[in-house]
Parts: C-alpha cells; sequence; structure tokens
C-alpha cells in the first residue's frame, strides 16, 4: 500500500507543469490586457507578463486547484507590478541617442509596433480612456480594473489585493470619479454625459 501511494505521487506532481502550462494558455490573452492596462505600454506589460509567470511558475506548488487561476495570477501580477513601480524609481537609465566609442550607435531598438497583439491591445482602450488610466493612483487603477475590465467580484478583488471588501469598494468608486473626471476634462466631446455623474 505505502509503495502504491509512492507511485502515485510523481504522477501527480510531473502533470503539474501540464497544468500549469495549460491554464497559463487559458489566461494569457487577459493577463496581458490587465498587465497592459496596468503599465500603460507594450514593454512594461510584456516585463510584467513575465516577471508574473516566473512568480507563477515558482509557487505553483502553492497554487490550490479548486480556486480560480486568473484570481490567484492576477494577485501575482498586481503585487510584481508593485514591486516593478518600486525599483523604477531605483533604476539607472541611458539615453538611446548615446553612442558608443566607436561613433557607432550605441543601442539597436525593435520597431515595438511590428506586433499583432499590440495593435490589438492598442484598439482595445481609447487612447483617451487608456491616459485616464494611468492618471489614476494605482490602487484605485487595479480595483478598477479588476473589477469593470475583468469582471471579478469585489471580493475577488479584495482577495487579490489583499484589503477588505469595503476598501475595494471606497477604491473602486474613488477610481470610477477620478476616470469620469478626467474623460470629461480631456474629452468632453465623447464623454460630456458622464458630466451628469458626477
Amino acid at each position: 500500500m505505502l509503495t502504491l501511494a509512492f507511485k502515485e505521487r510523481p504522477t501527480v506532481l510531473s502533470d503539474r507543469p501540464a497544468l500549469f502550462e495549460s491554464l497559463v494558455r487559458d489566461a494569457y490573452r487577459p493577463a496581458y490586457g490587465l498587465a497592459y492596462r496596468l503599465t500603460g505600454n507594450a514593454s512594461e506589460a510584456e516585463d510584467l507578463m513575465q516577471e508574473t509567470f516566473v512568480r507563477a511558475f515558482r509557487f505553483f506548488h502553492r497554487y490550490d486547484d479548486g480556486l480560480p487561476f486568473t484570481s490567484w495570477l492576477y494577485r501575482i501580477m498586481t503585487n510584481a507590478n508593485i514591486d516593478m513601480v518600486r525599483r523604477r524609481g531605483k533604476l539607472r537609465t541611458t539615453s538611446l541617442d548615446f553612442t558608443g566609442h566607436d561613433g557607432s550607435a550605441g543601442w539597436e531598438v525593435a520597431d515595438p509596433d511590428s506586433a499583432p497583439d499590440r495593435e490589438m491591445m492598442r484598439n482595445a482602450v481609447d487612447d483617451t480612456v487608456q491616459a485616464g488610466l494611468m492618471a489614476m493612483t494605482p490602487e484605485f487603477r487595479t480595483a478598477v480594473l479588476l473589477a469593470d475590465v475583468e469582471g471579478l467580484a469585489y471580493e475577488e478583488v479584495a482577495d487579490i489585493m489583499r484589503t477588505s471588501v469595503g476598501t475595494v469598494r471606497s477604491r473602486i468608486h474613488r477610481g470610477r470619479k477620478q476616470l469620469r473626471t478626467f474623460l470629461v476634462r480631456n474629452a468632453p466631446e465623447t464623454y460630456s454625459e458622464l458630466a451628469n455623474e458626477l
């Protein structure tokens, strides 16, 4: 009996990478959409996605199969985004105009507009709305995106953000108000009907 238990366990453990790959494949598009909206550009969204999936794979042994994978993944993503924002102030930057010692171009940069998925995401959210999202505080933006764009329940958002449901409701309310104010101020011809809700 004991040997039977040991024979079954490696099979279950060996299925975990396949399960992870399947779950990631299903969650990739919505996760990229959230990453793009959190960061505001494709390059940072890709960095955030990579960091999220690395962390998710590393801690996949902690994932409970009975819970929604996307909620667990979004929690990792929001934490990774917070870490990236904190690190951004500590990083040194170098100009792309910098030339090498021999006078050659110092940097070769790929065209960010060449990938079709970026074009799809760019068209998925109006530029004014994206600018409004980026103008919001990160906590409000995350709460609004998870609830309104991803369609998660307040309880799920609270779990992902590791806060109370009351705090989530407050952040969503205040975030929506910030977004409405931004849209009415910056694109009144398109969003003037939102002025009545302020």
